[in-house]
C-alpha cells in the first residue's frame, strides 16, 4: 500500500499531471461556452426550420400519456427523444472541430519551430570572439610593428 501511495505522489508530481488539471479546467470552461453557442444560437436557427420552440423538444411519441379527468398523469408518456441526441452531437462537433483546429495551429507552429532549430543547426557556425582571441589579435597587430 505504500508502494502504491508512493507512486501516487510521483505521479500527481510530474509537470503534466498540472498541465492536464489545467486542460480539464479550461476543457469544461470551453465546453460551457459550445453548449451556449448551440443553445442559444444555434438550436433556434434549426427551430425556425423545425417549427419547434427547442431542438430539444423534438420527439417521437411512441405511446402518449394518460391523463385522468382531474389533468393528472396516470400513465407517462414513452418516447424517443432524438432532439437532445441531436443537440448533443451538435454540441461534440463543435467541440471536434475547435480542437482540430487548435491542435492544428500548434502542429504548424511545432513544424516551423523545427524548421528553424534544423536550419540553425546546419549554418555555419562563425568562432566566438573572446576575450582571449582578442587579446591575441591585437598582440599579432603589435607584433607586427
Amino acid at each position: 500500500m505504500k508502494k502504491f501511495a508512493n507512486d501516487f505522489k510521483a505521479f500527481i508530481m510530474k509537470g503534466n499531471i498540472f498541465d492536464m488539471a489545467v486542460g480539464v479546467i479550461i476543457g469544461g470552461a470551453f465546453g460551457k461556452i459550445v453548449t451556449s453557442l448551440v443553445n442559444d444560437i444555434i438550436t433556434p436557427l434549426i427551430s425556425l426550420a423545425t417549427g419547434s420552440v427547442s431542438l430539444a423538444d423534438l420527439k417521437a411519441v411512441l405511446r402518449p400519456e394518460e391523463l385522468n379527468e382531474a389533468g393528472e398523469v396516470l400513465v407517462a408518456e414513452v418516447a424517443v427523444k432524438y432532439g437532445a441526441f441531436l443537440q448533443n452531437i451538435i454540441d461534440f462537433l463543435i467541440i471536434a472541430l475547435s480542437i482540430f483546429c487548435v491542435i492544428r495551429i500548434m502542429m504548424n507552429m511545432q513544424k516551423k519551430i523545427d524548421e528553424l532549430r534544423k536550419k540553425e543547426e546546419e549554418a555555419p557556425k562563425e568562432p566566438e570572439e573572446t576575450e582571449l582571441s582578442v587579446l591575441k589579435e591585437i598582440r599579432d597587430k603589435l607584433n607586427e610593428k
